[in-house]
């Protein structure tokens, strides 16, 4: 039997080392793990490049996403029969032409619009930034104020495109069997939006983590990998 690759993409206001508590636990476990780095400049995009990287990976794979990553490795994992389990960490998983701006509205909770900084680029497209003074607030109320302020000064902000664009037809999750973490008190995604997906999605398993904020990958690691070594378990066969 081979032990699958566990791949983990992050989202909007993070980067890859915001997985660091959840890899340590994987790697105890036995487990090879790789941290993809999403671009965040549009979903199209940002799924070929993470889809490349599931490419160039031999044996299957358990797909985990945070955020707005959700909605990446639904698209990434279209099609790839390696992928044999997908996590949504506090994330988004997109039904065709749904944008994570759409979804993130559609329920009441979501305080994340008050609190960004917008910075204009060159190529007309906008990057979106959460406001220093606001990111432990709003992104990581869980944390230590030391490591919230050090998540805001290394946050990677996310294109105005990736957003607005509208997911594609046939989303992974329609195929694999998924598993979603669902923290209390998100201020990013709100959590009824949160089941409503998982719901959709015939999660095969759905944990609520009471008082817990966006920021679960930091915050909860333990959490975070017990449930992405559920899924390992249960389609290792």
């Amino acid at each position: 039997m081979t032990q699958p690759t566990v791949v983990l993409v992050h989202g909007a206001f993070a980067e890859s080392a915001s997985w660091g508590g959840v890899i340590a636990r994987l790697q105890s476990a036995g487990h090879r793990t790789v941290a993809a780095a999403n671009p965040l400049r549009s979903l199209s995009g940002d799924a070929a490049s993470v889809k490349a990287v599931l490419d160039s990976i031999e044996g299957p794979v358990v797909l985990v996403g945070h955020s707005y990553g959700g909605a990446v490795i639904s698209a990434a994992a279209q099609g790839n029969r390696a992928v044999t389990a997908l996590v949504y960490v506090a994330a988004f998983a997109p039904q065709e032409g749904e944008s994570i701006a759409e979804l993130s509205g559609r329920y009441p909770g979501s305080t994340l619009g008050d609190t960004i900084q917008p910075v204009p680029l060159a190529d007309g497209s906008t990057d979106l930034y959460i406001r220093q003074e606001l990111f432990h607030q709003q992104f990581a109320a869980d944390l230590s104020a030391e490591d919230a302020a050090l998540a805001a000064a290394t946050q990677r902000p996310l294109s105005d495109v990736a957003l607005n664009e509208g997911a594609p037809a046939d989303p992974a999750w329609q195929h694999a069997p998924s598993w979603f973490l669902v923290p209390e008190l998100d201020r990013n995604i709100p959590p009824q939006a949160q089941r409503f997906m998982a719901e959709r999605a015939g999660a095969h398993e759905v944990v609520e983590l009471a008082g817990a904020s966006h920021a679960v990958p930091v915050s909860r690691p333990d959490e975070v990998a017990d449930a992405i070594l559920r899924a390992v378990k249960a389609t290792a066969a």
